[in-house]
């Protein structure tokens, strides 16, 4: 073996003891987490908005680290913005933390309580899932986020996040790890990989033995790789290929005003629309409208023939364009001749996480919800709804589009599980 050959197996050691050490002390944090009083638990994400603000102008010099180096790298638009950390993005990272503060603990409740001929009462308890690996690419928000909502449901999580945000995902957990030592809360409540060695996720998604579940939230190519290599369960927050279907009874100005917001608002989000599907008999009245005012905002329009002949800036679509993720200002559009093409496109290309119809027909409008199956479905809204704050949830993880245990938005509820529950009062089984 040669020098170069030893380095490398020593290395690779190294970082496997050190994965699995995170993961040993993720499990020892989740047994003293599951205990923890809500109290104690608002205490430490009060405490880590502080030290997030005390530290901003670290914090955001090591931000600035990682946005240079993605530039230099060609890195450019959405995906140099998701990066970014300053400005509006820190202010709502902060803002989200005291926001969960505000939720309600699931950890604990009972439901379901029924009883039982003999008068045994049988309940369900949520309790924490344990210890929750998060795998997940550029935003380094998510970091925050991710530890917040984990520890507030009495897990302990590890982070791992792209190498294109390292310096910043590290200063963030170092934050919050410290504020979790200032108010009782298992500083390993929150772990982060600070290795950039992709050999660090094959380590780490092989501790069954510690972790209790794996959410990885990014590309295709990253969501490919956790399912495939995972000996842990796994909830995919995969990509967004989200569709809008204009009905034949839809109102033109109505239509413009959700597909606009839908797509327009914000680009670079899963949320967003990618494709458009118009009925053929809404081609020629509704669909110029439309396009025109996405047109007017700078967006590339790539259409099927019949959209190509209505609207003469609209380039001709490839089949690719039916599955793309664009995050960014394109937008794939497809005139269909009936309700059901519209459906079959969407089970075809998309990857359930957000449908709408936009319609005047009640009938229409109920099959839809009964027939599309995707993780949110909407009718006569804007796809950009499918967000935990906006349903309600206060602040979510991501958006599974796995059906396993949780789908669509994941919130603190989604974070637990349960176990049963009994109340006797001296009964046997004969």
């Amino acid at each position: 073996m040669t020098l170069s050959n030893t380095a490398n197996t020593e290395n690779l050691a190294n970082l496997e003891e050190q994965v699995v050490q995170l993961a040993r002390s993720a499990r020892e944090a989740s047994r003293g987490l599951a205990s923890l009083s809500t109290r104690t638990k608002n205490a430490w994400l009060l405490r880590a908005a502080e030290r997030l603000e005390e530290g901003r102008a670290e914090i955001l010099a090591a931000n600035r680290r990682d946005l240079d180096a993605a530039a230099e790298k060609g890195v450019t638009g959405p995906m140099l913005k998701r990066l970014d950390l300053s400005g509006e993005r820190w202010d709502v990272m902060i803002a989200g933390l005291r926001e969960i503060v505000a939720l309600e603990d699931p950890v604990g409740e009972i439901t379901e309580m029924k009883v039982r001929p003999n008068g045994l009462r049988v309940g369900r308890m949520r309790i924490p899932l344990g210890v929750i690996g998060i795998i997940y690419e550029s935003r380094p928000n998510v970091t925050v986020d991710a530890a917040a909502l984990c520890v507030k449901a009495g897990n302990a999580v590890i982070l791992r996040g792209g190498s294109e945000a390292i310096h910043s995902n590290v200063a963030l957990a170092q934050a919050m790890r410290a504020a979790a030592l200032a108010t009782g809360v298992p500083e390993d409540a929150v772990g982060i990989v600070p290795q950039t060695d992709r050999a660090a996720i094959d380590v780490l998604l092989k501790q069954d033995q510690f972790v209790d579940l794996v959410i990885p939230r990014g590309g295709p190519a990253l969501i490919r790789k956790v399912t495939e290599t995972s000996t842990i369960p796994v909830i995919k927050h995969d990509a967004g290929v989200c569709h809008i279907f204009l009905d034949a009874s839809a109102e033109t100005e109505m239509a413009t005003a959700i597909v606009r917001d839908s797509k327009v608002r914000q680009m670079a989000v899963c949320n967003g629309l990618e494709t458009l599907l118009v009925h053929r008999d809404a081609a020629r009245t509704v669909l110029p409208e439309v396009l025109k005012a996405l047109h007017e905002e700078g967006v590339e329009i790539r259409g099927c023939e019949t959209t190509c002949e209505v609207f003469a800036d609209a380039v001709p679509a490839s089949e690719a364009d039916w599955a793309e993720e664009y995050l960014d200002a394109i937008l794939a559009v497809r005139v269909v001749p009936d309700f059901e093409t519209a459906v079959e496109h969407m089970q075809r290309w998309g990857s359930d996480h957000t449908e709408v119809i936009v319609t005047r027909d009640y009938a229409n409008s109920q099959r839809f919800v009964r027939e599309v199956n995707s993780s949110c479905v909407g009718i006569n809204c804007s796809t950009a709804f499918a967000d935990g704050f906006r349903l309600g949830l206060g602040a979510e993880i991501g958006i599974s589009t796995s059906r396993l245990h949780a789908y669509g938005p994941m919130g603190l509820e989604s974070l637990t599980t349960r176990k049963f529950v009994l109340y006797g009062e001296g009964q046997l089984r004969e």
